[in-house]
């Protein structure tokens, strides 16, 4: 009986201590709700919708490519990646997903919508970013990398040129 109670003892010092560490790890890495506002009037033809997570990395980059449109006639709304459920994309002319893999996987958000919106993966820019800068999902061609601040002008030069195809706009950085 006491070599069975030294057993449970063990077993649950492991599941405690791993679950200590689960806690620390989403506590430590997990990104934070995005700030939801909109740019310029909805009523404008080009819509603009970018959904992202909460980080200085990631607000720097959206910061930039909102600053970029502000002057145009385009509608831009951003949103938190967990609001991506209640967007209908016909609804833009350009999506632009910014997410971290987290756990191994993307956020269930984002996985869930990019599954729902096949025929709409076109108008789509994403940018993941991982702690390898690698990691993305299968299928989707993303652009992917690293959160490193200095390297934020090389990420917002990619986005702003694919967004710009999407919107047909001529202009040069």
């Amino acid at each position: 009986m006491k070599k069975a109670k030294k057993i449970l003892l063990t077993f649950l010092s492991i599941v405690v201590v791993f679950s200590v560490f689960m806690l620390w790890y989403q506590n430590e890495y997990s990104m934070d709700i995005a700030e939801e506002y909109e740019v310029n009037s909805p009523m404008e033809n080009s819509k603009l919708l970018i959904a992202t997570q909460g980080s200085k990395f990631k607000n720097t980059i959206t910061t930039a490519i909102v600053e970029y449109y502000r002057s145009e006639s385009i509608y831009i709304k951003i949103i938190d990646v967990s609001s991506l459920a209640d967007v209908n994309p016909t609804n833009y002319n350009a999506l632009l997903i910014i997410h971290t893999w987290e756990m191994w996987k993307p956020p269930a958000s984002v996985k869930s919508f990019i599954d729902r919106i096949m025929e709409d993966r076109d108008k789509m820019v994403v940018l993941t970013t991982s702690g390898e800068g690698t990691y993305k999902m299968e299928g989707i061609d993303a652009i992917t990398g690293e959160s490193i601040l200095d390297e934020t002008p090389m990420y917002v030069g990619k986005i702003i040129n694919d967004l710009n195809l999407l919107l047909k706009l001529n202009k040069s950085q």
